[in-house]
């Protein structure tokens, strides 16, 4: 696992701690360690730009994005090439999935401006393991919607996704795990190889 550092309440699987969507004995020994409940809130991920306040554990609906102010709740949310982004503030957390499209759409600025506006004003970003420019190629029709258009490393077109995300976050103090989950290994990657295997991006009040 992946603990930013200074981050007490964050953390990102790597593919060594399990399918922690699908594995309950994954999930269980991953709880265990973090000494946090096994109960975590999640949401059915769309690619949107939804946002979703939660109170209690379970599947909270369609979304990309939820918060809680509840101490005893971790948060989270599934990836295998998008970002994880968790927003820490003063008695609440928040975990947005960002791909391409809830970047483009602006999922994690929903998720910030909707926990600002709960007078919990975010401090500090922590963005997971993601695919990097390096190895996300795209079409034009996608490059082109983004100021972000980046080359592969063999010449295609790319899209620095992390980048869109870091610039949502303006001047917020934010850690970001600078590791492209394509080519660096550890990592369950769906450009590599189409796994349905998903690598889990979780936050709690600690």
């Amino acid at each position: 696992m992946i603990r930013p550092p200074g981050e007490g309440g964050v953390v990102f699987t790597e593919a060594s701690d399990g399918n922690i969507r699908d594995d309950v004995e994954a999930k269980s020994a991953l709880s265990n360690s973090l000494q946090i409940s096994s109960e975590w809130a999640t949401i059915k991920q769309v690619h949107g730009v939804a946002v979703l306040r939660v109170d209690r554990p379970g599947l909270a609906g369609e979304a990309d994005a939820l918060w809680t102010t509840e101490p005893k709740l971790p948060v989270a949310v599934f990836t295998a090439d998008c970002f994880g982004v968790v927003l820490r503030a003063a008695g609440a957390v928040g975990v947005a999935h960002a791909g391409w499209r809830g970047a483009r759409s602006g999922v994690v600025s929903a998720l910030l401006n909707e926990m600002n506006r709960g007078d919990h004003s975010v401090l500090t970003a922590s963005i997971g393991p993601g695919i990097g420019a390096c190895c996300f190629e795209v079409g034009p029709e996608v490059s082109s919607q983004f100021e972000h258009s980046m080359t592969t490393t063999w010449g295609t077109p790319s899209v620095d996704i992390r980048g869109v995300v870091s610039e949502q976050l303006g001047e917020i103090e934010t850690n970001s795990i600078e590791r492209c989950t394509r080519h660096n290994p550890g990592f369950f990657s769906h450009r590599m190889n189409a796994t349905t295997d998903r690598m889990t991006s979780v936050g709690w009040i600690g």
